[in-house]
């Protein structure tokens, strides 16, 4: 019998820690989430775009939990940042949406679909496969961030250049090295059990 579930595409990282099904699901998108509002509090003030650590989350979330549910997750993350104090430095509300910083936020949705999608065609195995997809994905997160911000605040394009992607560009990087490496040894830690499984078989 099939079990109903989200993650249409090829097993992930948290499907091989869980059984896949709808409620399985919910609490890793929920999770997810979480885990995104809990990094947006790591902050370096900078303005009009802060440096956070929920890039990173971003990324990590995708790769382990695949498109569906990454882009969920962090869909989710968006709109509880609507009512709840879960954005960088405890902000919330539709203003934050629609200020300069927003577009990184619709961004996070984005990239989370693309690093999953990646993933799911095993591209986290390796750790340079695993740093190209997260690279990616922080594109994805700035093309859309650095657009919504030359809107929001009626920036030339050297100006958004300059206050929403040079800052950060050495942070990305190191970012997508530090994602690759958590994802790289979970998958080594997963087939070390596989390999003690099958060997008391």
């Amino acid at each position: 019998m099939t079990t109903l579930t989200l993650a249409a595409g090829r097993p992930t990282l948290a499907d091989r820690l869980f059984s896949r099904s709808l409620a399985t699901d919910a609490v890793l998108i929920a999770a997810g989430a979480g885990l995104t509002a809990l990094a947006a509090q790591v902050v370096v003030p900078l303005y009009p775009v802060p440096i956070t650590g929920q890039t990173a989350a971003v990324l990590i979330v995708g790769g382990a939990l695949g498109a569906t549910r990454g882009a969920l997750a962090m869909a989710l993350y968006a709109v509880l940042g609507l009512f709840l104090p879960v954005y960088s430095e405890g902000a919330q509300g539709i203003s934050v949406i629609l200020g300069p910083t927003g577009g990184y936020i619709v961004g996070f949705i984005f990239a989370a679909a693309l690093t999953g999608y990646l993933a799911e065609r095993e591209w986290d195995h390796k750790i340079f496969g695993g740093i190209a997809a997260f690279l990616a994905g922080t594109v994805v997160t700035f093309v859309f961030g650095m657009t919504w911000l030359a809107i929001a605040l009626g920036l030339n394009l050297e100006q958004t250049l300059q206050g929403g992607l040079y800052p950060f560009i050495i942070g990305g990087i190191v970012k997508a090295v530090f994602a690759a490496s958590v994802m790289r040894l979970s998958w080594l830690a997963v087939h070390r059990s596989d390999d003690r499984r099958n060997d008391a078989a």
